[in-house]
């Protein structure tokens, strides 16, 4: 089999990742509406003070969540979003610039991941910037390998402190309506972990 055979017969496995069904019986969730991005640990931030050069700085985010910057020390960063970074830092620089300005921009999204293990070509952590779903996962993964079973891969989940389990079928019946294929839009989330057996 040559190598572009092999690429072929990877990524159809992969576009047979079409129908999917919670292990419940009930649907699996649907691509979650856009929100507000909260920073997380390894995002890169730029802090930003009007008229305060020796304050501004471009900073990672600890695995602690905390960024350090002159004046203020260790601020929380991660769990708000850049808005209320910002509030946070105008009340900290208040004691030392009156009115202080403050601008916070993300410029490195590195903290939302899904890990995904098993039968893949290229197992790992990926970073997911857009909406992502288990096929796109599966895709940036290389694909299933010639081992795959093909019939389940599962996404792990924990909500509200509770685990979730979602199962995909890539057994795929090709005349299946469209309600069926549907639901091949199985979002992943940060932190799931997407299990290939």
């Amino acid at each position: 089999m040559t190598i572009s055979s092999k690429v072929c017969v990877s990524l159809a496995s992969a576009v047979l990742l079409l129908t999917a069904c919670a292990s419940t019986g009930t649907p699996p969730p649907k691509n979650p509406a856009p929100s507000a991005y909260r920073i997380g640990p390894e995002d890169v931030i730029e802090v930003v003070v009007w008229n305060s050069d020796a304050i501004n700085r471009r900073v990672p985010v600890r695995p602690d969540g905390m960024i350090s910057l002159p004046l203020v020390n260790d601020v929380q960063a991660a769990g708000l979003t850049p808005l209320q970074l910002r509030d946070e830092l105008v009340k900290a620089l208040e004691k030392f610039i009156p009115n202080p300005s403050v601008f916070v921009i993300v410029q490195e999204i590195n903290s939302p991941k899904v890990l995904i293990v098993g039968e893949v070509v290229h197992p790992g952590r990926y970073v997911i910037k857009s909406p992502t779903t288990v096929l796109d996962i599966i895709t940036e993964a290389g694909g299933l390998t010639e081992f795959a079973s093909g019939s389940t891969v599962t996404v792990m989940r924990t909500l509200d402190g509770k685990a979730q389990r979602f199962v995909a079928n890539a057994r795929v019946d090709q005349s299946a309506d469209e309600t069926v294929n549907a639901r091949a839009a199985v979002a992943v989330q940060p932190g799931d972990i997407v299990v290939v057996p």
